[in-house]
């Protein structure tokens, strides 16, 4: 009984540290695709309006920083669930 008790922690752990690398990919990977998006609205908007280019990319830049702000804070989050299985694991 004790031999089950083991296995299925070490595979909870297991799936619980896959769990949060498929949380940081995910995370990297929306942020990507919405600082993509952003950066084509913006290539457009500038293309239609020349003249507001200057407020265009400052509005484009807070918005990215926005974003990374959001995906560095997921990708932390997703690595201290990671890293606290890891040390219940070992201790």
């Amino acid at each position: 009984m004790n031999f089950l008790m083991a296995f299925t922690f070490e595979w909870g752990m297991g799936l619980g540290m896959f769990g949060a690398a498929i949380g940081a990919a995910v995370a990297a990977i929306a942020a990507g695709i919405g600082i993509s998006r952003i950066a084509s609205a913006a290539v457009e908007s500038v293309a239609r309006q020349p003249e507001a280019a200057g407020d265009i990319r400052g509005v484009t830049i807070i918005t990215a920083a926005f974003i990374e702000g959001v995906c560095l804070f997921a990708v932390v989050v997703c690595l201290l669930v990671g890293f606290v299985g890891l040390a219940s694991k070992i201790v």
